[in-house]
């Protein structure tokens, strides 16, 4: 028998673990195959709300927000490099690579999402951002993710251009606050059941098992 959940997938583009996490998911759900049919909705948190557009050196960034030694920050950038890779996604992050503003591309995939397109520009965004290194706050960056997930490059521009789903995407941030989230991913299911972080697929599909199982 099918069992239907409801998966809330609260996360931030600029989340490496983000990635990690979603194609754990992705694969524990390919693993599970029927017995699973699985609602993905992706959820907003921005880990750097009061980024300027510009942005900031990701080793600067890392060093004063966390107290990381360059050493520590390269050892930790292989470990997801090297974990990307074993779920099929490359990370082409560096020492020289910046960290952004995410805010427009929250509003993009609120706008996706109405659109019936969500998944495919989380996707796009992620290899943007984490594998051909670009901004994910400008403006022509997210026309071309819109594009290459299928959707209309004119309304594409329009969303982000104005301060269309603004207040729609705060109201959904400070929901998942208030739920207690404060680190991503923070991976809900049927809004009753919390796995946090960048899990593998096993542990997810573990997870999986044991909710249809008590379902």
């Amino acid at each position: 028998m099918t069992t239907h959940m409801q998966i809330d997938f609260v996360s931030d583009v600029s989340c490496p673990w983000c990635v990690i996490g979603l194609k754990g998911l992705e694969q524990a759900l390919a693993n599970v195959g029927d017995l699973v049919e699985a609602d993905i909705r992706f959820q907003p948190f921005e880990l750097n709300p009061q980024m300027p557009a510009e942005g900031q050196d990701i080793a600067e960034h890392i060093q004063q927000k966390y107290g990381s030694t360059p050493e520590q920050s390269a050892d930790n950038r292989a470990t997801i490099r090297d974990r990307a890779a074993g779920l099929g996604f490359r990370m082409a992050m560096s020492e020289g690579s910046r960290i952004y503003n995410t805010f427009d591309a929250h509003r993009l995939l609120h706008w996706a999402a109405i659109e019936g397109r969500q998944r495919e520009v989380k996707h796009a965004l992620f290899e943007a951002y984490f594998t051909d290194g670009r901004n994910p706050g400008d403006t022509e960056v997210l026309v071309e993710v819109a594009k290459k997930a299928g959707l209309d490059g004119d309304a594409a521009r329009e969303v982000i251009t104005s301060n269309l789903y603004a207040q729609e995407v705060r109201e959904d941030e400070r929901l998942w606050q208030s739920q207690g989230v404060s680190a991503v991913p923070a991976v809900i299911i049927n809004r009753k059941y919390l796995i946090s972080g960048g899990q593998p697929p096993e542990a997810f599909e573990g997870a999986l098992r044991k909710i249809a199982a008590e379902a």
